[in-house]
């Protein structure tokens, strides 16, 4: 890999573990410092590495870089230190010996404690994904505003904003003890499963998908699942579940970035290593007794990896939504399921269901009943679907409707 391509890679990779560690050595309250001290490791390697060549391990040399400016900040501010030094019950009153430790074994504790931090009750669930995506996932502010569709100044006051309640809180960068942790495991999935979401669906940079906040979001489920207290059956379902979708991600889009409807895609690209893996992971969530909704999420996904159009896949998946209304209800889930009701009870019946929905702000909604619509009164699905198209946000989704509506004229 070019010099110009290794330190953007390195930053993306390493910048969020060297922050988590930090965080965890210096406290929730002085986060700041972690991350400062993290980004000037890389201005580091930007000044160093294009004189005196890229290290034999990169990674490593990063490494050291921070942990001796760590140390260095520690010795030049030593009030700060010896309050740190007290905090991390180090065994030793000269802060500068503090052991800083990135080892993997650390490195993948320290993120774990720190997105049970993060996902602390006090702060709103959009900083929670916001300051994952910052810390955990090492995104830039502007990246972090795309995925929100907003301004840096919006983000940099709500992470300030969320900084400063954990700091109120006194929020301790520990794992919560075995009760706790089944009490904020669920505020944990619920921020993964948004950030997923964010990927999955996104209407940021004028995309359709962005896999970058998917896969971080797979990342740290999978963190979830190598650790022994958070490996529980609702973590393997929802890892299934982002298995069966991450499956379809290059069948969903085509070669100029436009989505393509599932009844659209070639199915010799889904990636079968992952949907092997959902199926593994899947089998793993059905060893408890409880049933969450990303059980039945990643069944439904399951059942979605099987193309063939028969009536047994349509009828178990309508089974399945039937289900996950009545455990949570959400306006997508609804949405969803009247198509799989148009597959077992014809389009009529979906139309009738579809409508009493009134989701009038969503362009999914008039997509869906433009598609319902069609061989049946092509006159309102043209309708429907210029409806759509006037609430689309992204240029890939208004053209994708332009064409449905060019097909039927």
């Amino acid at each position: 890999m070019m010099q110009s391509e290794l330190i953007p890679h390195l930053f993306r990779s390493e910048f969020r573990k060297i922050t988590a560690v930090l965080c965890k050595v210096f406290g929730m309250e002085h986060m700041e410092i972690a991350e400062d001290l993290a980004s000037e490791t890389f201005l580091s390697a930007l000044e160093t590495w294009p004189y005196k060549g890229i290290p034999e391990n990169p990674t490593a040399w990063l490494y050291l870089v921070a942990k001796n400016k760590a140390k260095n900040y520690l010795q030049r501010h030593q009030l700060f230190a010896e309050k740190i030094a007290a905090q991390v019950k180090a065994d030793t009153p000269e802060a500068v010996e503090m052991e800083i430790n990135l080892s993997a074994e650390n490195i993948a504790d320290s993120q774990l404690q720190m997105l049970f931090a993060i996902c602390h009750p006090a702060i709103p669930m959009e900083a929670q994904i916001g300051l994952a995506l910052r810390i955990l996932c090492g995104f830039g502010i502007e990246e972090i505003a795309n995925a929100f569709l907003t301004s840096k100044d919006v983000i940099n006051k709500r992470l300030f904003r969320a900084k400063e309640k954990l700091r109120l809180e006194k929020v301790t960068i520990l794992f919560p003890d075995k009760g706790e942790i089944n009490n904020r495991l669920d505020t944990v999935l619920t921020t993964l499963y948004l950030l997923f979401n964010e990927g999955y669906y996104s209407e940021s940079q004028d995309v359709v998908l962005r896999e970058d906040l998917c896969l971080e979001a797979m990342r740290l489920a999978y963190l979830l699942i190598e650790n022994e207290q958070t490996n529980q059956p609702r973590v393997n379902a929802l890892f299934s579940l982002m298995c069966f979708h991450a499956s379809r991600f290059e069948a969903r889009k085509n070669e100029n970035g436009e989505i393509v409807l599932y009844q659209d895609q070639d199915e010799t690209r889904w990636n079968e290593e992952l949907i092997g893996r959902g199926v593994y992971f899947l089998h793993a969530a059905s060893q408890g007794k409880q049933m969450s909704r990303y059980h039945i999420e990643a069944t439904i996904a399951y059942w979605n990896t099987q193309k063939t159009d028969t009536p047994e896949k349509w009828d178990h998946i309508l089974q399945l939504y039937n289900r996950l209304l009545q455990l949570v209800y959400s306006p997508m889930a609804a949405l969803n399921r009247t198509y799989a009701l148009s597959k077992v009870k014809g389009k009529e019946v979906a139309i009738a269901e579809a409508e009493k929905l009134q989701l009038s702000g969503n362009h999914y909604y008039f997509v869906l009943l433009g598609e319902l619509y069609t061989g049946i009164d092509n006159r309102k699905a043209i309708q429907h679907l210029q409806q759509a198209l006037t609430l689309a946000k992204t240029g890939t989704d208004k053209r994708t409707i332009q064409q449905k509506i060019a097909q039927l004229e």
